[in-house]
């Protein structure tokens, strides 16, 4: 069986041009990056404001287990199958990250026959769009540090710096480090640290700013630090934003791509859903909305992470309104959630099954909280039988939803036409009534209370006085109206990774918090997650090599 690099470099893919003709964009108005992807330029992006907006699904999914889901993989195979029954789509997701690429979860351009191309270019360095968000990250701390070496009037507390560097790589010895070790030439000693480039603000901005001057306007509200007074410091303050805003102004342009059976897609984007909000970009989703009658896109992990920060994030802030939620399931990760090991998921076991089903039973309850209609998709695997199959299906029509068996990992859009009908039935019959979990008025500590209790299913939260007095002090300070960001494992409901199923009842750890002026939310930081992740024992950066003929192997 094929690999799904070679599946991806075996497609006859359509030129640039072509795929940017099929959405009506003028050539003039794409920039190129070789033949297979291009940039949408702004003019395309401001002349499309006038027109229509298509329909909203999002993809979500049940927790993660190492057993695998396939979410991306759904996304990619709905676009396709919801064009090959006549329905005018448009995908628009995230850029993968480096750090998982050689880490442990590896590429995010699909798999088998549903991906999108070209698969090496994306997952690695792309258009270059993480690169300058990292270097313009990074502009701003060199320029707080030079401002505090050359005695700048802003008035900072050198123990007061809230900003950190970042790095797309997986690196944990940078979690904390100091900076500025010997002597004044080489500038002040600062306990500082990296966290990677998907959990920067910069990043975050970039994904949720409207436009150009949007984007400047949120830069220059980042809070970097505080004075000994408390005030606080931002990057305006440090003079930064102007050239900032140089290395940032092509990256803030959609990327334009294609699926393996030449449909376009727009991939933009990178915030992690753990650690940040999980969303491809605000320029991206706009747009795609303009320029087809429906568009999917995916939120990242599952849905108590992803697709709630979807929700009370991204589409509060841009005006959105999702028409439809897919929620993805797999027969395997069912039986991890109800307590079987990864090694024994290929056998049946109807007991574990029965004992998973709750966390989709969680999700789907989840969905109707913020009034979506929802369908369950079954990614099949090959060794799940029609028994288990039959018991998935029976739990959802119990549950009062659509639900839809997908073969597109093997049989691409053909695979997923049955999930792509039922998807539209349900638009077409089912209005939506979508509603933040909240209202932005609410204390901040209430608010993530409202989801540890009633996404999470939490029986309270636990956090230090310092945190509670935090959050009040930015009441204070005006920023009581943003909504918070939970950044927490994702293998489970509660803040613990090893607690799988639909636990309820749980305290939910939170043990910092963390202010994006820019952005638009406050973080909120639980049980051991971290901002900078590590290398797992045998990470994949170990198989990936270059062949013979100078093709990337070990990719996926």
């Amino acid at each position: 069986m094929p690999t799904d690099i070679e599946i991806a470099r075996s497609a006859k893919k359509r030129p640039i041009m072509d795929v940017a003709e099929t959405l009506q964009i003028a050539p003039q108005d794409v920039i190129p990056y070789g033949h297979d992807k291009a940039k949408i330029a702004a003019h395309h992006l401001t002349s499309l404001r006038a027109k229509a907006d298509g329909k909203l699904i999002l993809v979500t999914a049940i927790n993660p287990t190492p057993a695998g889901e396939g979410k991306t993989t759904t996304s990619i195979g709905l676009a396709d199958a919801m064009n090959r029954i006549g329905n005018k789509t448009l995908l628009s997701l995230r850029e993968p990250s480096l750090g998982p690429c050689f880490g442990m979860k590896g590429g995010a351009t699909g798999g088998g026959q549903s991906q999108i191309v070209p698969m090496e270019d994306i997952n690695l360095h792309f258009t270059g769009d993480f690169h300058a968000i990292t270097s313009a990250h990074n502009l701003l701390s060199a320029m707080i540090d030079n401002h505090i070496h050359w005695g700048g009037d802003s008035g900072i507390d050198p123990t007061r710096i809230s900003w950190r560097r970042v790095l797309d790589m997986n690196d944990r010895n940078l979690r904390n480090i100091v900076t500025g070790l010997g002597g004044t030439k080489n500038g002040t000693p600062i306990e500082t640290g990296f966290d990677i480039t998907v959990a920067s603000e910069i990043m975050a901005i970039l994904c949720l700013a409207r436009d150009m001057q949007d984007m400047q306007d949120r830069l220059e509200r980042m809070v970097i630090g505080y004075r000994r007074g408390r005030s606080p410091v931002t990057a305006k303050d440090m003079n930064a934003v102007g050239a900032m805003m140089a290395l940032l102004k092509d990256a803030m342009l959609p990327n334009l791509v294609q699926t393996l059976e030449g449909n376009p897609a727009l991939v933009h984007g990178g915030p992690f859903a753990n650690i940040a909000h999980g969303c491809s970009s605000v320029i991206a989703t706009r747009a795609a909305l303009k320029m087809a009658d429906y568009v999917v896109t995916e939120a990242g992990f599952g849905a108590d992470l992803g697709a709630e920060k979807f929700f009370n994030i991204k589409c509060r802030q841009a005006g959105l309104t999702p028409n439809a939620a897919v929620l993805v399931a797999t027969v395997r990760a069912l039986k991890m959630h109800g307590g079987i090991a990864k090694d024994d998921v290929g056998s049946v076991s109807y007991d574990a099954l029965e004992k998973g089903l709750a966390n989709l039973g969680r999700h789907i309850e989840n969905m109707r909280e913020f009034g979506v209609p929802v369908v369950v998709a079954i990614n099949r695997f090959t060794s799940d039988t029609s028994g288990e199959i039959a018991a998935v299906e029976a739990f959802c029509e119990k549950m009062g939803v659509p639900v839809a068996l997908c073969t597109h990992w093997a049989e691409g859009g053909h695979g997923a036409e049955d999930l792509a009908r039922k998807v539209t039935q349900l638009i077409e019959t089912t209005p939506t009534e979508f509603r933040p979990l909240y209202p932005s008025d609410m204390p901040l500590f209430e608010k993530i209370e409202t989801i540890a209790k009633r996404v999470y299913r939490a029986s309270r939260v636990d956090a230090p006085k310092s945190v509670r007095d935090q959050l009040k002090r930015w009441e204070l300070e005006g920023y009581g109206d943003f909504p918070v960001c939970m950044a927490k494992t994702q293998y489970s409901f509660s803040s613990d990774a090893k607690l799988f199923g639909a636990p309820d009842g749980h305290v939910l750890q939170l043990r910092d918090v963390r202010l994006s002026a820019g952005a638009g939310f406050i973080v909120g930081i639980c049980g051991e997650i971290v901002t900078m992740p590590g290398l797992p024992r045998r990470p994949s950066a170990e198989s990936i090599y270059l062949n013979s003929t100078g093709q990337i192997e070990g990719l996926s």
